[in-house]
Order: C-alpha cells, then sequence, then structure tokens
C-alpha cells in the first residue's frame, strides 16, 4: 500500500474512533431551553435577593415602582417596597410570612398586618411559588427568542425576548389592562442556569399612553435567609 494512501486510512480510522461527544454534536442552546433551565433553577433555590426598579410611573394613582429584599421559600418575604403615592415616593419596610403581609406605614410605629394589593403588587412572599411566582412567568413565556450575549458582573448571559400573558403578569405586579401582554427581556446564564434581570415593557401604570417599565434583578441564589414575623403595635 502507497505511503500517501497508508496515512489517509490511518487518519479515518482515527476519526471514526472519536468519542461521540467531540466535535459539534453539543446541544444547541435554545430560547426555550433557556427558559426551562432558569424555572428549574429558580424552582430549586432555598432563596434569592431582588432588586427592582420602574420607568414611567405617573398620575395620582398608587403604584409600586421599587423595592429590595430577600425572598425564602417557601413563602417569605423581607425588605423594603417604594410605592408611589399621591405623587410621592415613600419607602415601606414590609415582611411576608405564609401569606401574611406586614407593613411600617408613614407616621406609624412598627408593622401592621397589610393587603399587598393596596401597594400595587401581589404578596412578596410568594415570588418563589411555582404555580403563581416569578417561574410561572417563565413557563408562559410566548414567542421566545434568542438574543444577544452580554457581560453582568463578570459573567457571560444570553439574552431571551418573549411576550408574557397579562393576565399571569397580574399575578406578580399590578397591570391596567390584564388582557395586553407584557413584553419581556430575559437575561440567564447558561452556566448556571440562574436568571440574573428580566426586563418587562406593559400597562403597567396606564391601560393607555406609553407602556411602563419594570426591571427585576436577581443575585444570592440559595443564599441562608432567615424571615419571621416582625413585632405589631
Amino acid at each position: 500500500m502507497p505511503r500517501n494512501r497508508a496515512v489517509a486510512v490511518l487518519v479515518a480510522g482515527l476519526l471514526l474512533a472519536a468519542p461521540a461527544g467531540c466535535g459539534s454534536d453539543e446541544p444547541a442552546v435554545t430560547a426555550e431551553g433557556l427558559l426551562e433551565q432558569a424555572r428549574a433553577t429558580l424552582d430549586g433555590a432555598d432563596s434569592v435577593h431582588f432588586v427592582l426598579t420602574s420607568e414611567g410611573a405617573s398620575g395620582a394613582g398608587t403604584a409600586l415602582v421599587g423595592g429590595e429584599g430577600d425572598i425564602a421559600r417557601p413563602a417569605s418575604f423581607s425588605g423594603t417596597l417604594q410605592v408611589r403615592t399621591a405623587g410621592t415616593t415613600v419607602d415601606l419596610p414590609v415582611v411576608s410570612v405564609d401569606g401574611t403581609v406586614w407593613a411600617e406605614l408613614p407616621f406609624t410605629s412598627g408593622f401592621t398586618e397589610v393587603d399587598p394589593a393596596e401597594f400595587g403588587v401581589g404578596d412578596p412572599g410568594a415570588l418563589l411559588d411555582p404555580d403563581t411566582g416569578i417561574t410561572r412567568l417563565l413557563a408562559g413565556a410566548e414567542d421566545a427568542e434568542l438574543g444577544e450575549e452580554r457581560r453582568v458582573e463578570g459573567a457571560v448571559v444570553r439574552e431571551v425576548t418573549a411576550t408574557l400573558p397579562g393576565d399571569l403578569v397580574e399575578q406578580v405586579l399590578a397591570t391596567q389592562d390584564p388582557q395586553r401582554p407584557v413584553d419581556a427581556r430575559l437575561s440567564i446564564d447558561p452556566e448556571t442556569g440562574e436568571l440574573r434581570s428580566a426586563e418587562l415593557v406593559g400597562p403597567f401604570f396606564s391601560a393607555e399612553g406609553e407602556d411602563g417599565v419594570y426591571t427585576l434583578e436577581l443575585s444570592g441564589y440559595g443564599t441562608d435567609v432567615d424571615i419571621t414575623a416582625p413585632p405589631t403595635g
């Protein structure tokens, strides 16, 4: 056998004997796959820290415009919610445990049991509930498409754009028109499966005119958090 032909046969044999996992056999990244990965990761987290900001809040009504705090499974929250009312923004310390929500209202001392709907939000302690919380939005996302890669605090995330049914969004954030879908831009770390941020655009503050924007940032997955009911006056 000529030397060149022998070399060709040897190379071909080596290629055929290569492990099946080598080369380009890695599964392709898909928008649906990233959403499922983010949902599973969040459902498996005992706790998470969140920061919420907004744009476009106006008018004389009451609306949630921001906040920061810790959510712990199965149903607790401790943090501060920023609420705009009568043109003024106030910071409300809030604690939620097992479906009961307390807030330290302005001009009062101590915590009082409240209905969070009065502040334009559902029970913040339920944000990790797989049936009504953040991951319910991920499961209900429609028309998902892959977006760009970008770097967030040293990690490379992949963006996913999608639309969220308005009635699902209403379970987490107040919306002035639950019949209208909400546009979402989600940033997911494909290495860890962590949802790092979610930008939502929809009729949060007005059923007509320009849409409002909520931006939710998540971090501290699985951090040890201890939340108990506050003393009340």
